[in-house]
């Protein structure tokens, strides 16, 4: 009860003028960041991020993250229509969407997706409201060790359950943890790692790094696969088939809640919305009984992957708040805006900065009813504008990014950094190394390593503080036990092949 009294509250925080102002302007520049090719919620995000510096915090995140809502809707218009993800979480949607489109249902396909998006996204809605106070009163409870092993706990779970080569995942989070050890040290107070170049003493900009490895990187992945030339469906909107299409999805209330569930388990976890998607349309495909129409358009096969996406969209803000862990990489960027205007992202955030956290969760049920109404107003301008060439599109993503990333702190070097980063991500796309662990070491590197630093300190240089109660050797132990699980998986592959055919 005291959870819904403080949502009342936060509903009375979101439902102002001026914040619904931003929710319309943040969804509406969410789904453009999603319907066009180079563009994508973590970089739409890192994009806005320098002009929400002046803003209140409450304002500032409301219309951040009413963008990430509209870039997670509009990534599925080009999925259906154009048979293009504008989202990589999109990816698994295309399988079923454009087939149906494609058969002369588009009205159909695009209902099917957007109301099972909005249940997927109101689920995990839902979890942060019914949980949120709690992981934050239990986390009041942490010391130093406590925090590091839930540190700990993140990294592992990337590269146990990341979907990603456990050494790749490892190289990223190596990359992120050195980018986040320069500057100043917080512990001793010495500098490190700037190479002698006095602009690095502040460290390396998170902004700049989420521009260039979100931005420039899809960027230049997009001009290479020259996506100029893009044909797609009619776009035209039914309304009286989308009345009919929602009404028939409670027929298919299984798989929705089977679907929210393994969203908001990937959200909460570091998997993220993509992993969630693909294991959701798996799932689907696996049980269903009409799996052999599956790829073909079938109905179950769009709601799997929209309503896990944006379940676990959604449902990875509760880490990034309550633990100050975010569980995707659009939430890391959010989080270091957090850390920006000010505010540490953890349980104190719900004791010292109550309206904030409530009015934040408040405009999220706002937000993504507002979503779902304009991206259904908006697809047959949205889908006109994928007809322009894409080598108009591209100078105009660059300008805005170099300009953004200048404007950061005035600088020339972060432009030259953003120009780095965006070759860095550009390599990792190419290589198949996962972007979202370098993002993760880089937001929570320091604080893992001052956790890490200050337990020692405590417990004089005694790894068994990490031991030493039920609850950090329980953190711990799952841990170690997600870092196992590839060896074990890696073994048995061995064993199979090892073992003579009969």
């Amino acid at each position: 009860m005291e959870n819904i009294a403080e949502l009342m509250h936060g509903f009375e925080v979101a439902l102002t003028v001026q914040h619904i102002g931003l929710m319309l302007v943040g969804v509406l520049l969410g789904i453009l960041v999603g319907v066009l090719p180079g563009l994508g919620a973590p970089n739409g995000v890192s994009l806005l991020l320098p002009l929400t510096f002046g803003m209140q915090p409450v304002s500032a995140i409301i219309l951040l993250s009413s963008m990430y809502w509209g870039a997670l809707f509009g990534g599925s218009v080009t999925s259906i229509l154009f048979n293009i993800p504008g989202e990589p979480s999109s990816v698994a949607t295309t399988f079923d969407g454009y087939p149906m489109a494609r058969d002369g249902q588009p009205t159909k396909a695009l209902a099917t997706a957007f109301g099972s998006a909005a249940f997927g996204a109101l689920v995990g809605v839902a979890l942060i409201t019914l949980l949120a106070g709690w992981v934050a009163k239990a986390a009041l409870q942490f010391g130093p060790a406590e925090y590091f092993a839930v540190y700990f706990l993140a990294f592992a779970s990337f590269i146990g359950m990341g979907g990603s080569p456990p050494a790749k995942t490892l190289v990223s989070l190596a990359i992120g943890f050195a980018l986040a050890a320069v500057g100043i040290d917080t512990v001793s107070g010495s500098v490190r790692l700037t190479m002698g170049v006095d602009e690095l003493v502040k460290g390396v900009s998170f902004v700049v790094a989420v521009m260039g490895l979100f931005g420039i990187g899809e960027l230049m992945l997009a001009v290479e696969d020259e996506a100029t030339s893009i044909k797609g469906v009619n776009s035209r909107v039914d309304w009286r088939e989308v009345l009919v299409t929602l009404a028939g999805l409670p027929r298919h209330g299984w798989a929705l809640l089977r679907s929210a569930a393994i969203g908001c388990w990937m959200g909460v976890t570091p998997g993220g919305p993509t992993a969630a998607s693909f294991m959701s349309y798996g799932v689907a495909k696996r049980f269903s009984p009409r799996r052999e129409n599956f790829g073909r358009g079938e109905q179950e096969g769009i709601i799997a992957p929209e309503t896990a996406d944006h379940a676990a969209g959604t449902s990875a803000l509760l880490p990034m708040l309550a633990l100050g862990i975010p569980g995707s990489a659009t939430a890391a960027v959010m989080m270091g805006g957090l850390m920006i205007w000010g505010l540490n992202p953890g349980p104190m955030l719900f004791i010292e900065q109550k309206d904030f956290v409530w009015g934040l969760i408040a405009s999220m049920y706002l937000g993504n009813v507002v979503a779902l109404v304009l991206v259904l107003l908006t697809v047959p301008i949205f889908a006109a504008m994928m007809r322009i060439p894409f080598y108009v599109i591209t100078p105009l993503i660059l300008i805005v990014i170099t300009v953004g990333a200048y404007s950061v702190s005035n600088s020339y070097l972060d432009v030259m950094l953003m120009m780095g980063f965006g070759v860095l991500g550009y390599l990792f796309k190419k290589l198949h190394y996962p972007l979202a662990p370098l993002v993760l070491a880089m937001v929570i590197g320091d604080k893992a390593e001052d956790a890490f630093r200050q337990a020692m300190l405590i417990s004089r240089g005694s790894l068994g503080i990490f031991f030493s109660n039920g609850l950090v050797a329980t953190l711990m132990g799952i841990g170690i036990l997600f870092l196992v699980i590839p060896l074990v998986g890696q073994l048995r592959s061995r064993r199979t092949m090892a073992r003579p055919a009969l």
